[in-house]
Formats: structure tokens, sequence, C-alpha cells
């Protein structure tokens, strides 16, 4: 299986990012004459995280990169060696270095898919099907690329319900996140999710995320004040008329700021004003200003505006400002009311709805009370609390057998939860004719579809029976991607993925889409597998 021109195909994984528990079996199909027996696993998960109703499927694209470059390299197969049996025949060894996945199709969720779990009932997320040694080969690489990309879409997509359609948000976790992979996933998924950005370069270099970043505190608290610009002059923004000496500029207004305030001139910091200054000079077209490297309404306030209104002067428009501590509801509140001031005062009828971002440990319930109704906050960043996980770390994915050789395979259990569903099956979701779900229904493979206006009998898992169902629209779920190793159709972009994320979430219903005590969201199996099941638990799974 010929690997694209793809920079990110070994990046997404490597084949020996894997548990060793994996080569050790490999090579006991191997002994035992069955790497090529074809096999069926499933990858899904059991519970929805963070005590939801929904969880959104993601990192679909990273795993086909992963399965189109899979190959060991030589340098792979002699570490394994070193690893297993010294007497374990070279025969073995060259098999892995034939290994690739031309053999292996993949059918699967459409990322920003909603997915439900139900008891012992769960749509997968990916049907991986191949010869059984490299199937088993696949299993770590592709729960470590699923696993966490579902669990930062699905954490994204709560924070986005809670923030509503308007409040941008941005993700500028990358400093906290788990590593470098880590942060370039969570701020690839956080933007699936609904994020409308990221600070992260590479991930708008390799991923196409939208980019948001303005400057730190450092850059403010290096400046003292008594530095001179190499060139302060600043054309006007029309490009017609002289040059004008911004710094000088900036003076003049802040004497005019400070008289309106209420402020002696002396009280706004200087190395503030010259770092903002410095800023506007590179950024005349985009100048943001943050406001509490030392006082917000005394110096960072005061400072901002004086620069805003000379830029403005010239005819240019300040973009926003950025507040990092404090209560940051009220201040933006404040913040408001003095543009709105100012912007009368001096005639300048843009400052009064100029941008007001604010981060500081952002998490759900702070972020529910800047989305509060009267909220002045505009946009949002986050960082800890979205690439972290902090309420659930991991979504608990597993990878499952369910057939080897054409028959079913099931494990049983005490454990209600860890059981599995046997068989090749096929999964659809049925709507009502407002085109809100009602449940999805899992079958085997071999039965007919179902069919919109048809009666149909099924059983919701954890229920005592069956009852009848008649949707008005069916959709199936599992789309086949990847065919004997071949894509079957171009993967969506991840701006297109993220728009059906959202579709998919409006047309969730609000009990279920409530982020605390949802209503749970039924999951069902057909007669057939129902009848699969009851039999193979009263054989022993044989």
């Amino acid at each position: 299986m010929a690997a694209e021109q793809d920079p990110e195909a070994r990046a997404a994984a490597r084949a020996l990012l894997t548990d060793l528990y994996q080569a050790t079996m490999a090579l006991g199909y191997w002994r035992a004459g069955r790497a090529q027996e074809q096999a069926e696993f499933e990858l899904f998960f059991r519970g929805c995280p963070f005590g939801g109703a929904f969880a959104l499927a993601a990192g679909l694209r990273d795993c086909v990169r992963f399965l189109r470059a899979f190959r060991l390299q030589d340098a792979d197969v002699q570490f394994l060696a070193s690893m297993l049996p010294s007497d374990t025949d070279p025969a073995f060894f060259e098999h892995l270095r034939a290994l690739d996945c031309s053999d292996v199709t993949v059918r699967a969720l459409p990322e920003g898919s909603l997915a439900f779990p139900g008891v012992s009932c769960r749509v997968p997320l990916l049907q991986v099907c191949g010869p059984l040694l490299v199937v088993q080969l696949l299993e770590t690489p592709l729960l470590c690329l699923v696993s966490y990309a579902s669990l930062i879409a699905t954490n994204a997509a709560r924070l986005r319900l809670i923030a509503g359609p308007k409040k941008r948000l941005l993700e500028m976790g990358l400093r906290r996140a788990q590593g470098p992979d880590g942060g370039l996933t969570a701020s690839t998924y956080s933007y699936l999710g609904g994020f409308d950005g990221s600070s992260n370069v590479l991930a708008g270099q390799l991923r196409g995320v939208p980019l948001a970043g303005t400057l730190a505190h450092s850059f403010i608290t290096s400046f003292l004040g008594t530095e001179v610009p190499p060139n302060p002059m600043l054309a006007p923004a029309a490009s017609q008329g002289p040059m004008v000496d911004l710094a000088a500029c900036v003076e003049a207004w802040l004497d005019r700021v400070c008289a309106h305030l209420g402020l002696g001139v002396q009280e706004p910091h200087r190395g503030e004003r010259a770092a903002f200054v410095a800023y506007a000079l590179a950024f005349p077209r985009a100048f943001q200003g943050l406001l509490d490297t030392y006082s917000v309404q005394r110096s960072g306030l005061p400072n901002f505006l004086a620069v805003a209104l000379a830029l403005g002067e010239l005819g240019y428009r300040a973009v926003g400002v950025r507040l990092d501590s404090g209560d940051l509801l009220q201040q933006a509140q404040e913040i408001r009311r003095v543009f709105r001031s100012i912007s009368a005062q001096f005639q300048m009828p843009w400052l009064e709805s100029i941008s007001i971002t604010v981060s500081n440990n952002i998490d759900e319930e702070e972020l529910t009370r800047l989305a509060q109704e009267g909220s002045e906050v505009n946009v949002i960043g986050i960082g800890t609390n979205v690439v972290t996980c902090p309420r659930q770390p991991s979504l608990g994915c597993v990878y499952k057998l369910v057939s080897v050789g054409g028959q079913p395979r099931m494990k049983l259990t005490e454990d209600p939860e860890k059981q599995t569903l046997p068989g090749s099956k096929a999964a659809f979701r049925l709507l009502g004719a407002d085109g809100s779900p009602l449940l999805d229904l899992l079958q085997l493979a071999e039965e007919a579809p179902p069919q919109a206006g048809q009666e149909l009998r099924v059983w919701p898992r954890g229920a005592q029976g069956a009852c009848t169902v008649r949707p008005a629209h069916v959709e199936p779920l599992l789309r086949l991607w990847v065919q004997q190793g071949q894509l079957c159709e171009p993967l969506p972009s991840l701006a297109e993925s993220r728009a059906f994320a959202q579709l998919s979430l409006s047309r969730l219903s609000p009990e279920h889409k409530r982020l605390e005590q949802p209503a749970q969201y039924r999951v069902a199996l057909s007669d057939k597998l129902q009848a699969l099941v009851a039999r193979l638990r009263a054989g022993g799974s044989s």
C-alpha cells in the first residue's frame, strides 16, 4: 500500500507506537498459521464523557494517514527481534517486513458525527477488517489516534454550547498540553468541536486551523518608556498625506484621554505606553492592547485609548483589548462603558464596539458566567481546560474482535458494560419528521437496511423488551472510507467536518444536549442481532 506524498503521514503515528503484546500476539498468530485469516475489529467507547449524553467522533483523518503510511522499517523489525525470543523463526521477521495495509478495509463515522453509547450496545467509531495479524497490530495506534481527538472535540463542543453561537472561542492551550503531539491534536480537534481558532502556529500550517494571537505581558514589561523607536513615523491608512510621528501623537491624545477620565497624565505607565506604540507601529491595522500588566483602569486602558485614538486619527482602527486577570466579566463591563464614553466624546463611533477578549484559566463555570446575557465579552481564550480535559482525561475507547473467518465472536463477562456485540454490523440513525434523532439502530450487515415509514421492531439496550418505531427518515452512519488499502472518497476538510459537527449538534434535542443530567440517547438492536446475541450467550460465544 503506497503512502501518498503526505508530510504528516509518518507524523500521525509510527508503526511501533504500540503495546508490546500486539507484537507477541502477532507471533502467536503467525505460529498458529492464522496470520491471513480475515478478521474484523470495532473501535468504540463505553460511556459518554463529562457526564453528557453525546460524543463527537474525531481522528479519522489521522487514522487514514497512518494506515496509508503503515510499514515496519528494518530498524523496527530489528528492535522487535531483540524483544522476542531469540529462537524466533527468521521467517516471521520477513513476514513483518512485508506487512502493509493493502488488505485493510475501514468503515467509520464521518468526523464530526454524534456518537452515543448504550448499555452493551454502541455504534462503533471505526470498523477495521483485514488479515488477523495486521488488524491486531493496528489496535493501539488507532485507539491512540481516535480516543484523544474525540475527547477534545467533545470537550470543545460542550464549551461551544455553553458560550452560544455569538462568542468567539480561541484555543490557547499549547503550553499546557501533554507534549507536542497532544498540543497539535488539541488545537486541531478543538477547532472541529466548535472553537473559532487557535494560537498554535503549527496547527495553522499543517491543519489549516485559523490562527489568532497578540502579545504577552513580557513584551510590555520589556519596555521602560525611555526607548526611542528607530522609526516612529507612520503613514495614514489611505497612504495620502504626510507621515506622522505616532509616539508624539499618542502623547497628545494621552492628555485628552486622562482629562476625560479624571486621571493625572503621569499615572499611566510609560513603559506600557511605549510597548503599545511599538506594537502599533508593527501592526497599525491590527492593534490590540493587553490591559492588565500594571493597572487596567489607571494605566492599561488610558494607554490603549491614547494609541487607538492616535491610530484612528490616521484612519486605522484598533481591533481589541485583552484581559488576563481579575473579575473578567465586571472589568469588561467597565471597559465597555469607557469605550462608549470616549467614543462619544471624541466622535470615534467605531471605538464603542471594539472587541474585548478575556483569558485566565476559564472553565465551564466561568464560561457560563462570561456568556450570560448582558456580558460585554466578545472573545474568550481557553487553554488548560480545553486541552487537558480535567473533568475526564480519557474517553476510554476500546478495540474489540467481532468476527474471524466470517464467524461472529463475542466477549462474555459478568459485567454487562464489558460485553461486546458479535458479527459484522451496519448502523443507522432513525429520525423523526422534524429531522431530530429518535434512536440509533445496530443490525447485522447482511440485513436489509431499514426504510423510512417502515415500522420496525427494535431492542433498546437497557430496556426490558422490544418496542416498535416508525422513522420518517433513515441515515446510514458508517461509511466506507478505505477498501483493500485504497481511499474510497476524499476525506472532508477540517472546516467541513467542523461545519458538520455544528449541524449535527443543532439537530440534537435539548434534553440530550443538556450538559448536566441529560436524557440518555437510545441505541437499539435489530431482531436478528438480538437473536444472535442471545444464542451466543447461551452457547458461551462458541
